[in-house]
């Protein structure tokens, strides 16, 4: 070792790296390369389409792009689709931070089995959890006798469109919290309830805090699949105008009766949606970096 190599700061040696601890030691023009490569494949898959979106939406002015939004079908869709998140949402948040805090921090038989059951949303269909509601509320399914002589609608009506949504939006709450959850461990929680808190007491003041940002986080995100969400909700929905359609679903229903301006108006609602959502993590991630870095493990 080198003298230059060696620095002492408080006391402490501290070897300085040097060429050869680079992480990569690949030439300038091949990560110049592999940058281009990567930058032109995301203006062509993601920001290309975003632009086209709403160039067609305003292909005809203005004035066409805003009479989209007055036709009474399509404000009933915009209407359906945020009441569903306004219901899906908060019903994920309470759900997920008590299956989060279950997970993280307690130890009971099944824990492993609770754990894969969160993510199963995640590598089942969307269409195939919208058959399983049929086939369970449905008029010829399990609970649709029961719910017809109750004179209860679930199925092609408002109830089911949000057990899809909350189904298919439930883990993205649960699996920002529990890795979080587990690396700030249970000593906050313990020292609370020695000094006296209870467990209500406990939660708001100190396992709260500690959570909000990647709580906040895992909203949004699931605020954002809830209001997208098309095949769960194209197979529970019944595709009622007026009624039944959320905003995927009438623009598919515009688009196809090639009314193609009033399609890509609604679908750009739906991207500036997405854009504010995105705006919005990304500001969480720049400013509270550290305290989300937990919620990147999994």
């Amino acid at each position: 070792m080198y003298e230059q190599d060696v620095v002492v700061y408080d006391s402490r040696r501290y070897v300085a790296p040097s060429e050869h601890t680079r992480p990569t030691t690949e030439r300038p023009w091949i990560r110049w390369t592999l940058t281009i490569i990567a930058i032109l494949f995301m203006l062509a898959v993601l920001v290309l389409p975003l632009v086209l979106v709403f160039t067609e939406a305003f292909r005809k002015g203005a004035d066409t792009y805003f009479a989209a939004f007055q036709d009474p079908q399509s404000i009933a869709a915009i209407k359906l689709t945020l009441l569903v998140a306004a219901i899906a949402v908060p019903l994920n948040l309470v759900f997920g931070v008590m299956a989060a805090w279950c997970i993280s921090k307690y130890e009971f038989p099944g824990k492993a089995f609770l754990t894969t059951l969160i993510d199963l949303p995640f590598s089942v269909s969307p269409v195939v959890s919208g058959m399983v509601y049929v086939l369970l509320f449905g008029l010829q399914g399990w609970f649709g006798p029961w719910l017809k002589a109750a004179h209860v609608e679930i199925i092609f009506a408002v109830p089911g469109i949000v057990l899809a949504t909350i189904f298919v939006t439930f883990p993205f709450i649960a699996r920002e919290l529990i890795p979080l959850m587990q690396d700030q461990g249970t000593q906050d929680e313990e020292a609370a309830i020695s000094l006296g808190a209870n467990g209500w007491q406990t939660f708001w003041r100190v396992t709260l805090p500690n959570i909000k940002w990647g709580l906040l986080y895992g909203v949004l995100l699931c605020n954002a699949r809830a209001m997208g969400e098309f095949g769960a909700v194209s197979v529970v929905s019944g595709h009622i105008r007026g009624k039944t359609n959320t905003m995927p679903l009438d623009i598919e229903i515009l688009y196809n009766e090639y009314n193609f301006t009033a399609a890509f108006a609604i679908a750009s609602l739906l991207a500036m949606l997405a854009l504010v959502t995105l705006v919005i993590k990304t500001i969480l991630e720049f400013r509270y970096g550290d305290e989300l870095a937990g919620t990147r493990r999994h």
